[in-house]
């Protein structure tokens, strides 16, 4: 039977992107521009995001492509944010279908239609992309935000210099946590996810994982959902100082319901690391099954 930590290490490993994920991942990137340049200027394109830091989960979900618009779109900057998304939802739609595409507050969803399998296996290929429309402004992006109708400014360098700063200061476990972390956030059983968007967690990381890494992480899971639990309330800025906070999709109601999904997690947590400490190795693995999803090993 593999021990607790063993199993850690490979449940870290399982949730890492492979070289056939990012091939799908650019193959998906290629396609979905090849659509949007037979009907907008499109400068450049990339994946972005979570993707791109190293911190995305699995199954591959709302995997970011940022759509560079170039010199022939610069009428939409004067224009209400939804216009675009508006006008890239109906392109995206005469492809792809009414029901595979969805207009969000600062993207469009694309579904692949992918089956993701009993234990979130999908044959190495994306479930769905999101299409984020933008412009260069300086050293900068913007892109739209509908929840302010403004354009909102944003660089995912910054993000990413951030979260490798944050992985190295933490003996380069840092991203494996936040994968974990993730990947818990997105289990069916929640039915939506609990904390919104998943880089919350991340800018959430990148404050409460301190310290250096303490050599366990069952004991830094433990350490990290009790802090979601106690600051989830707090305003959470833009990384990069640009956009609005990564915490201004929870209002209220969501974020008392954050709270009461992450009270059982930590008793969850608890139960798990005691079976653990109790010498009781097969319940212990099957408890951290149970909490975190089907990729979390039991042999």
């Amino acid at each position: 039977m593999i021990t607790l930590p063993d199993a850690f290490k490979k449940f870290k490993s399982s949730l890492e992107l492979n070289e056939k994920e990012r091939t799908n991942a650019s193959k998906r990137q290629k396609e979905v521009r090849g659509h949007l340049e037979d009907a907008y200027d499109i400068a450049d394109s990339f994946l972005t995001g979570s993707y791109a830091r190293w911190t995305k989960t699995k199954p591959l979900k709302d995997v970011d492509i940022f759509f560079v618009l170039g010199d022939g779109e610069a009428h939409y900057r004067n224009k209400h944010p939804d216009v675009i998304l508006t006008d890239f939802h109906k392109t995206l739609e005469d492809v792809y279908g009414r029901d595979a595409v969805k207009k969000q507050g600062r993207s469009v969803g694309v579904d692949f239609g992918v089956v993701v399998d009993s234990d979130d296996n999908t044959d190495f290929r994306v479930v769905s992309v999101d299409a984020v429309p933008a412009f260069v402004d300086g050293d900068n992006y913007v892109i739209p935000n509908n929840s302010n109708g403004k354009w909102m400014g944003t660089n995912p360098k910054i993000h990413a210099d951030k979260a490798v700063a944050a992985h190295q200061a933490f003996s380069n476990e840092w991203k494996g946590l936040v994968r974990m972390v993730k990947y818990w956030n997105q289990n069916e059983r929640h039915d939506e996810k609990p904390i919104k968007p998943s880089f919350l967690i991340e800018v959430m990381a990148m404050e409460c994982l301190h310290g250096g890494w303490g050599g366990s992480h069952d004991r830094e899971i433990q350490f990290f959902f009790a802090t979601l639990r106690d600051r989830i309330h707090e305003d959470w800025p833009d990384p990069a100082g640009l956009g609005s906070p990564v915490s201004d999709r929870m209002d209220s109601a969501m974020i008392a319901r954050a709270q009461r999904i992450l009270d059982t997690a930590n008793k969850d947590i608890a139960h798990a690391i005691d079976l653990g400490r109790k010498g009781k190795n097969g319940d212990a693995l099957k408890a951290w099954r149970v909490f975190f999803g089907p990729k979390f090993p039991r042999s």
